[in-house]
C-alpha cells in the first residue's frame, strides 16, 4: 500500500487504495468523448492508471488501438482488448513512442512531487513528437467543497466526506462509495494544483500546455516543450 492511502470493501484493493470490484462497478463519464475529439483517427494511445478499462473499453471501440498500463495486476485482468503492462507508471520505459498519452484519474495531483515529476517524465518519454499527452485535472474547487455527494441514478452515491491537510500542501482525502449492497471508502493523498503550479510542474518535466479543451480547465491537451528525444 502506498504511504497515505487505504481502501475498505468487498474484493480486492490496490496500492492507492482502489478496491477492483468497486471500479467494475463505476461507469465511465464523458471522457471518451472528450479523447475521441482530439485524438486522430485510430491513434496508439498510452493509456497510464488504466484500472478495470472503463475508458479503455469506450475507446477501443472507437477504433483507438490502447495500451493499457496499471500497477494493479487485479485491475488488469478485467482489461479487454488492449495490450496491458503491469507497474508503478513513474517507472515505465517502454522504448517506443504514442500518438497520445494519456494521464486520467487526477493522478498528476499525486501527494508526492518526486512521484508526479517520475509520472510526467514518463509522459513525455513516451510522447511521439508529433503527438500530445491528455492531463486530466482535480476541479479547482476539489478540496474546498467538502462534504459534498453525487447520487446516481443508477442507483448508487459517491460521498467525498473530506479533505484534510497533512503538511506540505498535500490533502488527505477520504471518499465513500455507497451501493445498496456494499460500501466502499477509500483514502488517499491528493495535492491540490493551481494553474500556475500546474503549468509550471508540465514545465519542469518537458511540457507545456497547448489548450485546456474543457471550459473547467480539467482535460488539458499538453506538448513537448521541445521534441522528445
Amino acid at each position: 500500500m502506498r504511504e497515505g492511502h487505504e481502501g475498505t470493501g468487498p474484493g480486492a484493493i490496490t496500492p492507492d487504495g482502489c478496491a477492483v470490484e468497486l471500479y467494475t462497478r463505476l461507469p465511465v463519464g464523458d471522457e471518451p468523448e472528450v479523447i475521441a475529439g482530439v485524438a486522430p483517427a485510430g491513434a496508439r494511445i498510452l493509456e497510464l492508471g488504466s484500472g478495470v478499462g472503463r475508458m479503455t473499453h469506450p475507446l477501443i471501440e472507437r477504433g483507438f488501438t490502447v495500451t493499457a498500463v496499471d500497477e494493479s495486476a487485479a485491475m488488469l485482468e478485467r482489461v479487454r482488448g488492449a495490450r496491458t503492462i503491469c507497474g508503478p507508471i513513474e517507472e515505465l520505459d517502454l522504448g517506443e513512442r504514442f500518438d497520445v498519452v494519456l494521464l486520467a484519474s487526477f493522478l498528476v495531483h499525486t501527494g508526492d512531487p518526486e512521484v508526479r515529476r517520475g509520472i510526467l517524465r514518463t509522459c513525455l518519454r513516451h510522447v511521439a513528437d508529433d503527438g500530445f499527452v491528455l492531463i486530466q485535472r482535480e476541479g479547482e474547487d476539489y478540496h474546498t467543497n467538502v462534504p459534498r455527494e453525487r447520487v446516481d441514478p443508477r442507483g448508487f452515491t459517491v460521498r467525498v466526506v473530506s479533505a484534510e491537510p497533512v503538511g506540505d500542501g498535500v490533502d488527505s482525502v477520504f471518499v465513500e462509495y455507497l451501493f445498496p449492497d456494499g460500501v466502499w471508502t477509500q483514502t488517499f493523498r491528493a495535492r491540490p494544483l493551481t494553474r500556475e503550479q500546474f503549468e509550471e510542474a508540465l514545465g519542469e518535466a518537458g511540457l507545456a500546455v497547448d489548450r485546456y479543451l474543457t471550459e473547467d480547465r480539467m482535460w488539458v491537451k499538453a506538448v513537448p516543450a521541445v521534441p522528445a528525444g
